[in-house]
């Protein structure tokens, strides 16, 4: 990297190699060039990235692009055999035009500076010309080391935004870039008149009586009258404005040119401050009739202008001096697509410069004035022109054209039916009316198509500027006559306008009680159907009562469009209400409806949905041989109908392989294998790779352990006894489907009154929220070791869940019990088949102590084939145990992996029947598998004979 200093005592380009370290720079770098570094930094670029965006669908004939197309011809002309690159870019900072004065130039370039169409935009290339003339609105120089990017540390480049002369926005930007050894300081008055050359041909464009406004405010030397010494234009506060203020400001200068006549208005500013707007009536040459608008600001003025000056023509007779001036046009021009809110402004310099001479044309060459002492402390400045006639029509325009704007902001912000009526409410009151009432049928409150609209309207929305008249409450039937004007709405599917309501007849035979009460109030109505893509949704009334003036066509047709956005939105809120509703109730069929019968845990369980959409959480409760119970949770990755399916899918196939008694490392082995087939297997037309999170703990209450693992899942929280709670270290383990990594399993002691509080991610992780934060909530509501599960489950979704969660919740709670000792009886034998008798007296002996005599036949024979399997089929060590709980279980382990198996024996065998009679006796029997061997149990019922 080059170390020396960058041309014009810049900075030494060693400073930029200490920023990018991170540590503090010296003060040779300028202060705009440190700022846009900065803002490079906390945007996360690279110096090293390659890559711009490109853009392919630019406007090719933008007006800047006509404009600047004869001066970039003539500039590559002027550096004919340099290796200098000229650039015209848009106001977003993409490239529209290049130029190269060396045609070689373009080849031995990057692809991304040798066609239109790149961005060069500060938030995605860092420090360069275009994108730092963009952000400080004035001429730059970029030198070498001062680019963000590696790749122009050898280039320098000078770029000057070129603003539009009647609107005072910034349309695009000029730009000069050449080898960093070329520095030539000419290039500045180079580009300067360049860049009014594009703006006089920017000025061309404007109509002619436009122009002669324009100079006829020129003509009046209103710019240094009344002793305001030195002018600015409001645009160039912009940056200082709040968006309310510009807006404030450009509404009431258009109020004042169509009243037509000389007033004064003062606005008061965000922040305080207040501006006096100043009308001021004038006829130019041609006839043409208006009034100007100037601006009278508080505060110092300025020490230099704000703007780069842009000769305009003067007409003949005038002083002949120049005045630098960027105007709104009149408001009759203002574009039906210019954002609402934007303040053009005029810009007046007090020194009107010398005249010079160049290859681009006439220029100003301005020079920096000091202020005269005793100047008073306030500015002036044009804001706009404009013809008073065309004025009202360009205020109402405007306004309606602001209102739709902000529709399209306020309507449709969420998918929820009644909001986005409440909605479409909230944006017509009160600037189209003054009372709005919504009709909507059931059916499409529910996410359906109404089969009869006119029979099944239901009053959704009441709003407006008081809450006392008398229309019909939120919630009730509405039926409307035949020849109401919401009935005629529906069925010629337009807006109907009933300017006077005294004399719209069928209205007033509606409920003629009830009307002439309203009549007090209300005296104009516009009725308009709700209608997207053919279905009809409702009925939007929207009623005058406080404007004297009754509604219009213009009224109708903006009530018109207002509504046809609204339905819009409406019926995508529909749809998803619809979806939702339909993927919920597949959720909620998929998850266990009555949790079983156990003496292991105490549970309690909740499902808490998204708001915005329905995920594929799940949790469950499967009894396991032995007294013990297996408890899952899991969290399928992604929203919608496929995520509810595939929950399903996992959820049966948990069951199963618990159910087949395998460890909860296996568990998840066997679910990972299955997410990945389902993966392989139904791609889901691109829906993405499937995945899911799962934790699964198996719990024994003659031992009170508890085995644990997960999948990517968070870990359970725990609570012992005595209130303390924690959060078990478990191996994390992979999420299920990536295949190939292997699950680990953990075993805890839960003290018997101990509760295990399992959850998904949706109750902990939120994008408001730090989740070590939550989970200092969630030990918080946990350690109150006196609550029940249910009372658990209830105090965490108070305290911890999210207000609007924005993920599914499932929440499984299980207070651990311990199976009584006295109720547990083990023996162990060596595999001699003589003392299966022995084992067979005192199993006898244990029932009857237990008071299970008439058990005591099954058990006995159970017992008996049992212990004589494993002894001739096994290995010894045998163990045989009898647990008492809602059933009678009988176990017999040895150190054999063999595994038995159901056969029917023929007549002539003279065994193979010993299973089948325990198959017989016992409600259920099966195999599970030890570290070292396994265990043939079966269980029947304690008044099994």
């Amino acid at each position: 990297m080059p170390t020396g200093h960058a041309t014009g005592g810049t900075g030494p380009a060693r400073s930029r190699e200490r920023f990018l370290q991170g540590e503090p720079v010296e003060a040779g770098v300028r202060t705009s060039i440190l700022s846009s570094w900065q803002r490079s930094r906390s945007l996360g670029l690279s110096p090293d990235q390659a890559d711009l965006p490109f853009r392919d669908d630019f406007d090719r004939d933008a007006r800047i692009v006509r404009a600047a197309v004869p001066v970039l011809d003539r500039l590559q002309a002027r550096f004919a055999g340099s290796r200098m690159n000229i650039s015209v870019a848009d106001a977003s900072g993409t490239v529209l035009l290049r130029r190269f004065g060396e045609a070689s130039l373009a080849r031995s370039l990057p692809a991304f500076q040798r066609v239109p169409g790149f961005v060069f935009a500060e938030r995605v290339a860092g420090t360069n010309g275009i994108g730092l003339a963009l952000a400080e609105r004035q001429l730059i120089r970029v030198h070498g080391a001062e680019h963000f990017a590696e790749r122009s540390q050898r280039s320098a480049c000078r770029a000057l935004p070129v603003r539009d002369p009647l609107s005072g926005r910034i349309e695009g930007v000029l730009c000069f870039g050449y080898p960093s050894s070329t520095e030539d300081p000419e290039l500045a008055i180079t580009i300067r008149k360049a860049a009014q050359a594009i703006e006089r041909r920017l000025l061309r464009q404007s109509s002619a009586r436009e122009r002669a406004l324009l100079r006829a405010y020129l003509d009046t030397g209103a710019a240094t009258s009344a002793g305001l010494h030195h002018t600015v234009g409001v645009d160039e506060l912009a940056l200082e404005l709040h968006p309310r203020d510009r807006a404030v400001l450009t509404e009431k200068a258009a109020e004042l040119i169509s009243r037509g006549q000389r007033a004064a208005a003062v606005v008061s500013l965000f922040d305080g401050r207040r501006v006096t707007l100043v009308s001021r009536p004038m006829r130019s040459g041609s006839g043409v009739e208006g009034v100007a608008i100037e601006a009278v600001l508080p505060g110092p003025a300025p020490r230099e202008p704000l703007a780069v000056p842009t000769q305009v023509d003067v007409p003949p007779g005038s002083s002949g001096r120049l005045a630098v001036v960027t105007a709104v046009p009149p408001p009759r021009f203002v574009p039906a697509a210019a954002a609402p809110g934007r303040l053009p402004v005029a810009t007046l310099s007090r020194n009107l410069p010398d005249v010079a001479h160049g290859p681009f044309g006439t220029v100003d060459r301005v020079d920096a004035a000091d202020d005269h002492p005793d100047a008073p402390s306030r500015t002036r400045g044009l804001v706009m022109v404009g013809e008073p006639r065309v004025g009202t029509y360009a205020l109402a325009a405007r306004r309606r054209l602001e209102l739709l704007s902000e529709a399209s902001a306020r309507i449709g912000t969420t998918l929820d039916v009644r909001r986005t009526a409440q909605e479409l409410a909230e944006t017509a009151v009160p600037r189209l009316a003054d009372f709005v009432t919504i009709d909507l049928p059931e059916a499409v409150l529910r996410g359906e198509e109404s089969a009869d609209p006119r029979t099944d309207l239901h009053r959704t929305v009441v709003h407006g500027i008081s809450d006392d008249l008398p229309f019909s409450p939120v919630g009730k039937q509405v039926d409307f006559g035949p020849t109401t004007p919401q009935i005629r709405c529906l069925t010629s599917g337009q807006a109907v306008l009933e300017p006077d309501l005294k004399a719209a007849a069928g209205w007033l035979a509606q409920d003629p009680e009830h009307t002439e009460r309203l009549l007090t109030e209300v005296h104009s109505l516009i009725a308009v159907p709700l209608v997207a893509r053919g279905v009809i949704l409702g009925i939007a009334s929207f009623y005058r009562a406080q404007d004297p003036a009754p509604f219009g066509d213009d009224d109708r047709s903006l009530g018109l469009e207002l509504a046809s956005r609204a339905a819009l939105s409406i019926d995508n809120a529909r749809r998803y209400t619809r979806e939702r509703t339909m993927v919920l109730t597949l959720q909620r069929s998929l998850l266990p409806h009555d949790l079983p019968d156990q003496d292991a845990v105490e549970i309690a369980h909740r499902y808490l949905p998204a708001e915005s959409d329905v995920g594929g959480d799940w949790y469950d409760v499967i009894p396991l041989s032995g007294t013990r119970i297996g408890l899952f949770v899991g969290d399928v990755v992604g929203h919608g109908m496929l995520s509810a399916a595939t929950m399903g899918q996992l959820r049966t196939a948990a069951r199963s392989f618990a159910e087949l008694d395998f460890p909860p490392d296996e568990v998840l082995t066997h679910l990972d294998n299955l997410v990945g087939r389902l993966d392989r297997e139904e791609p889901a037309a691109g829906a993405g790779v499937i995945g899911a999170t799962c934790l699964y703990a198996v719990y024994d209450p003659t031992s009170q352990q508890c085995t644990m693992a997960r999948a990517g899942h968070p870990p359970p929280a725990l609570v012992r006894p005595d209130g303390t709670v924690s959060f078990p270290d478990l191996p994390a383990g992979p999420p299920l489907g990536l295949g190939g990594l292997p699950f680990e399993s953990a075993e805890i002691h839960l003290p018997e009154g101990s509760r295990l509080l399992l959850y998904t991610d949706g109750l902990i992780e939120d994008r408001h929220r730090d989740v070590d934060v939550v989970l200092d909530q969630l030990r918080g509501a946990l350690a109150h070791p006196e609550q029940t599960p249910e009372q658990t489950c209830q105090t965490v979704l108070e305290t911890v869940a999210p207000a609007h969660p924005c993920d599914d919740i499932a929440l499984l709670v299980a207070r651990t019990h311990a199976l009584d000792p006295r109720r547990i009886a083990a023996w162990d034998l060596p595999a001699d088949p003589a003392r299966v008798s022995e084992v067979r007296a005192a199993a006898l002996r244990q029932l009857a102590d237990w008071g299970l005599d008439e058990t005591a036949f099954a058990a006995e024979l159970m017992l008996s084939e049992l212990v004589t399997n494993a002894i001739r089929h096994g290995a010894g060590p045998i163990r045989v145990r009898l647990l008492h709980g809602r059933t009678l279980i009988c176990e017999v382990s040895d150190a054999s992996n063999t595994a038995p198996h159901l056969r029917r024996a023929a007549s002539t065998d003279e065994g193979g029947r010993g299973l089948f009679l325990v198959a017989q006796l016992a409600q259920s029997w099966g195999t599970r598998y030890l570290p070292e061997g396994k265990v043939i149990w079966a269980e029947c019922g304690l008044d099994a004979a």
